[in-house]
């Protein structure tokens, strides 16, 4: 118990008061269209360095600052339309602030094209002699990144004219998906529910309610499975069309690029997963006879065979990480409390928000704010734990330059699983019953299921997917299919029931800012717990390196990040083995616990 009361409702006022009606929001917007417009104006003129003397080094230097200006503001224009759409999905002008900016960014990432245009026209021994200047040796990685897109593209006005048409004909659908999904309700147990409420109730201990609330939500994606699929397909086929104008071969180079890997890296992963199925296939077996069931149901996945003695209020819950944070290190524990105490989480449990959680950072006025929705579960403990694992990961690059800030999604999922396995691990160890340790080591070995065969069923589908669209739109019954064969296979055949319409549930599939969302989880999973293992050796005294790698992540590619600060080669299958194995022990120690 605590005495501390903490707020489960986040402040916003004290970014841009007002909300989604905020006169200094509406300023910010239109300065940030000026800066905009001066830097579309600065491009259009720009020509390619042809020396490295002081007038164009300084004309350069123009361009860097100009960008990182509307870098800064783009971030915190986007998270705080992101905090208005999410808290309250009938607020009709966050969807318009929402358009405008997608607009003004388009507007901007036509421009930045046109500069990297400039940049890979530069010849390579002027290239090389300005990224070791002194005032732009620091950010070198980002510059020959930049570089690198440029000659992956097309040209400049071919580029523009995709970003125009994608602000309705792609951007748009997602936009679309986000409206559908936020004005959707079922009835469970007499109760009227929002999507993110309904899914909750995944956990519940009470079977009968789970399988109505998978039988209302199956049914209410069903009835609406046409216009999902619509989207789907339309998404997925304009990022294809994309692909083919510039002559990419994979519809996975843009995710793996985006997350800084190689496709041996990805696959080495998937390979070594692929082999170790069979212990977490014994595990969902004997769930479903202590179940009293032949098979696991879907909606049995995260069903709990042990229960703690009573749910956690939020204040309790955020306490609870407080304390098992200082036991990793000071810096994480003084940094949660802080965003605690500075209101930067909506956690409140009430109808009208969007489901799911995220983290999400404002550069300029240095904060974070997390969004969930608290049920008082262990797992709205570890999804609070998680979030604040983003938040600590922003917080700890925030005395770099900003070019150096923009991580990766797999290695952001990194730090924000580190932090659940930190409260996960530290709460077992302080578990008194046994029903209690049997509920925490249960909740263990869900999440290496969630990561391992659920992302594993949704990197399947998504692939299989991708590889038939581009032969044509399929239908919501094939997507079905695809989505219950994946289920199957990532499942090892232990599932009974499955999710066939999961592809019209998750948002995932529908963003528009990340293909291939989902794998990134698995990978800052396995890498988490790598680190996590060095983390218990090592003791407090690890936080100092932890936070060394963590300030590496925007500047490096996967492998080097991993070989520098963990001498590991990740294209090779033994090292995702080494947290697999860690998996595995989580298994073995619950069965034999349970027996």
């Amino acid at each position: 118990m605590t005495n501390t009361s903490f707020s489960d409702v986040w402040d916003l006022n004290s970014i841009f008061p007002g909300g989604s009606e905020s006169p200094d929001f509406r300023l910010f917007l239109d300065d940030l269209k000026g800066k905009v417009n001066k830097f579309s104006d600065m491009v259009s003129n720009g020509q390619p360095l042809k020396s490295v003397n002081e007038s164009e080094k300084t004309s350069f230097l123009k361009y860097i600052e100009s960008i990182k200006s509307i870098l800064v503001d783009l971030e915190e224009a986007e998270s705080f339309i992101s905090c208005l759409e999410a808290e309250n999905t009938s607020d009709p002008k966050a969807g318009a602030l929402r358009n405008e900016l997608t607009s003004l960014a388009a507007e901007y990432q036509t421009s930045f094209v046109l500069f990297q245009q400039i940049l890979s026209q530069t010849k390579e021994d002027v290239w090389t002699r300005l990224v070791q200047d002194e005032s732009l040796k620091e950010i070198e990685f980002v510059l020959n990144e930049w570089r690198e897109e440029a000659r992956e593209k097309l040209s400049t006005k071919e580029e523009a004219l995709i970003e125009a048409l994608a602000v309705d004909g792609y951007h748009g659908w997602g936009q679309m998906y986000d409206s559908m999904v936020g004005g959707m309700e079922v009835t469970v147990g007499g109760k009227t529910l929002s999507i993110g409420q309904a899914n909750n109730l995944f956990s519940e201990p009470d079977r009968s309610l789970r399988k109505e609330a998978f039988e209302k939500l199956e049914k209410a994606w069903e009835e609406k499975e046409g216009l999902f699929a619509d989207i789907l397909n339309h998404l997925a086929g304009f990022r294809l069309n994309v692909y083919r104008k510039r002559g990419w071969e994979s519809f996975l180079k843009e995710p793996l690029e985006g997350n800084r890997m190689s496709k041996a890296t990805l696959d080495a992963m998937w390979k070594a997963i692929a082999k170790h199925k069979e212990p977490f296939v014994r595990y969902l077996r004997r769930k479903a006879e202590l179940l009293g069931e032949e098979k696991i149901a879907w909606y049995d996945l995260e069903a709990p065979i042990a229960s703690t003695a009573e749910k956690r209020s939020y204040s309790e819950g955020a306490a609870f990480i407080i304390r098992h944070f200082a036991k990793f290190g000071p810096k994480l524990s003084a940094f949660a409390k802080h965003a605690l105490e500075s209101s930067w989480i909506e956690a409140e449990d009430r109808p009208g928000k969007r489901p799911g959680g995220f983290c999400t950072t404002f550069p300029k006025t240095e904060e974070s704010r997390i969004f969930m929705t608290y049920s008082g579960t262990l797992e709205s403990v570890a999804t609070l734990a998680h979030e604040l694992g983003h938040a600590f990961h922003s917080d700890v690059l925030r005395p770099l330059n900003i070019l150096n800030r923009q991580y990766a999604m797999n290695v952001a999922e990194t730090a924000s699983t580190l932090a659940e396995m930190i409260v996960s691990d530290a709460a077992l160890q302080e578990a008194e019953t046994k029903q209690e340790k049997i509920a925490l080591l249960e909740d263990k070995v869900q999440r290496s299921v969630s990561l391992l065969m659920n992302i594993h069923a949704r990197f399947l589908f998504e692939t299989r997917f991708y590889e038939e669209r581009q032969k044509g739109v399929l239908s919501a019954e094939r997507l079905n299919a695809l989505m219950e064969e994946a289920q199957q296979e990532a499942f090892g055949g232990a599932l009974g029931v499955t999710h066939p319409h999961f592809w019209a549930s998750k948002l995932h599939f529908y963003l528009t800012d990340v293909p291939f969302y989902n794998f990134p989880y698995t990978f800052g999973y396995l890498l988490a717990l790598n680190i996590y293992a060095r983390a218990l050796e090592e003791g407090a005294e690890y936080e100092e390196k932890y936070i060394a790698l963590l300030r590496d992540t925007a500047v490096m590619k996967v492998e080097d990040l991993i070989k520098k600060h963990l001498g590991e080669d990740p294209t090779k299958e033994e090292f995702w083995e080494k947290g697999i194995r860690l998996c595995i022990q989580d298994v073995q120690d619950f069965l034999q616990f349970i027996e």
